[in-house]
């Protein structure tokens, strides 16, 4: 049993599993293993919807037969299907330079963590028929995909993530409108991300978002480093969006004052957010991906 548990993907060390392969491989594998760990098929039944009509061909079912057109005009004519998806999803991903950290180089950084977490999260997500788009962003959108169902749809998000972060600052806001804007009708939207973004900003964006119908999931992606200020004793610390803020301390001068600050500021994200009605969840990057993929899809199982 401890075996078994322990080759499943979604439980291994993160930067150990993506040292063993693509993005591609490594997001399959923990999607695999999240779905055994689930001991049933996450997949919805999946309504379908009428498309067109199409002349009959020998070895069609022929409950699909259209009868009151065989009687009028004296042709044989299947019902034809398409798949309808189950929900529409946005997944919105901050590619700032932020993101670009790590506390130690046998971690991943933020980005790399978040990129892979995201992923998984779109596969498992197009497995159950739902349709997921991606927006990336930092000072600017970099990345607009409209939610799609269709497996070549997953090959298109993975392209996009491998393009890396760019830019220097965050512009959240306009990344969680336009997301609403994708998911046309009331769906999910997932952003992912750091945080080190302007808070009344962000929560006047995600009200927006949420007036819309949508449900709402952040995932605040921190480095172990970030929460515990393993560092060492002397350093300048620099504001990885604004450069020209240096602030050289000792660890010890600091560190109970940091701790507090980041303890508070999480408690506040967390009952800010839980007063609009959206889920939150911290994520520290040498937790395995199967972490926030079960986050991620507690709240997609929430929705109708």
């Amino acid at each position: 049993m401890e075996t078994s548990r322990a080759t499943r993907a979604d439980l291994i060390d993160p930067a150990q599993l993506a040292s063993l392969g693509r993005m591609e491989i490594v997001a399959k594998w923990v999607v695999d293993g999240f779905l055994q760990g689930l001991h049933r098929s996450p997949r919805k039944g999946f309504s379908v919807e009428f498309a067109e009509f199409r002349p009959y061909q020998p070895g069609d079912d022929l409950r699909y037969i259209d009868w009151k057109i065989v009687a009028r005009a004296d042709k044989w004519m299947v019902k034809q299907f398409e798949e309808e998806t189950n929900m529409r999803a946005a997944v919105v991903l901050d590619v700032s330079k932020s993101m670009d950290w790590r506390g130690s180089p046998a971690r991943l950084t933020k980005l790399a963590y978040a990129e892979q977490v995201v992923a998984a999260l779109s596969l498992l997500l197009i497995r159950q028929k739902d349709a997921v788009g991606l927006i990336r962003y930092d000072e600017a959108l970099r990345s607009v995909i409209p939610p799609r169902a269709r497996n070549v749809q997953w090959r298109r998000i993975v392209k996009a993530l491998e393009e890396g972060g760019a830019g220097e600052d965050s512009d959240m806001s306009a990344a969680l409108v336009q997301a609403g804007k994708l998911v046309s009708r009331p769906g999910l939207v997932v952003l992912v991300s750091d945080l080190l973004v302007d808070e009344e900003a962000t929560l006047s964006a995600l009200k927006v978002v949420r007036a819309g119908g949508h449900g709402v999931t952040v995932l605040h992606i921190m480095d172990p480093s970030e929460r515990e200020f393993d560092v060492a004793p002397e350093a300048i610390f620099v504001d990885p969006e604004r450069e020209a803020l240096h602030l050289p301390a000792t660890a010890s001068e600091v560190r109970e004052a940091y701790r507090a600050t980041v303890d508070r500021a999480i408690a506040d994200w967390r009952s800010r957010l839980a007063a609009l009605g959206v889920g939150y969840e911290v994520v520290f990057t040498d937790s395995p991906f199967g972490v926030p993929l079960r986050r991620a899809f507690a709240s997609r199982q929430r929705l109708p």
